[in-house]
């Protein structure tokens, strides 16, 4: 089922049929150097947690969805993955941007393109209040497409993770954006 459509993508629900490119894209060590410092995926751990995790439906979105493959509309390439999770499962009032791409994905634009559509549906047709995302701080280019997309600092913060990865001495950063400001900057 598709959910939106940009110039360029399709995002549409995921499904048992998408395991194999989860999993090579969970696998690429560079995909993976800020989320896990690169170590290898599990198939079996995309097949019974990741993929089930991604496709479970969500009572502040009416039971749909807040994780969609993306795929190039043009060749129906899967290309990666954007998700925009509620943090409380029943209130669509803070929602958490995400996103995946393969490597070859990368500098074309499709992060930047498919977040802004999925921000500007999150705040038009979900009926969030506010949208937020981090990173790591070395994460340079996630940090250029969440303020491409609008989304502005807010803040430094060291978490505590399973794992030391390289640059994560120095922190994660959140980001954020409200509706109002989003509808504001909309004119």
């Amino acid at each position: 089922m598709v959910f939106l459509e940009t110039a360029r993508l399709r995002l549409r629900d995921l499904g048992d049929g998408d395991a194999h490119d989860l999993f090579a894209l969970h696998d690429d060590p560079e995909v993976m150097r800020f989320i896990n410092g690169g170590k290898p995926a599990s198939r079996d751990a995309i097949v019974r947690r990741t993929l089930p995790k991604m496709t479970r439906g969500f009572p502040a979105y009416g039971g749909g969805r807040a994780c969609w493959a993306a795929e190039e509309r043009a060749s129906g390439r899967f290309v990666g993955w954007f998700a925009l999770p509620p943090l409380d499962p029943d209130r669509p009032d803070v929602a958490d941007l995400g996103y995946r791409l393969r490597r070859d994905a990368w500098g074309l634009g499709y992060a930047t393109e498919g977040a802004r559509a999925l921000v500007d549906k999150g705040f038009r047709d979900l009926g969030i209040g506010r949208i937020i995302a981090d990173t790591m701080t070395v994460n340079t280019g996630s940090r250029r497409v969440l303020e491409k997309v609008g989304l502005t600092f807010v803040r430094t913060f060291t978490g505590e993770w399973p794992d030391v990865i390289e640059g994560s001495e120095h922190g994660d950063v959140e980001y954020a954006l409200t509706r109002d400001a989003w509808a504001a900057a909309r004119g």
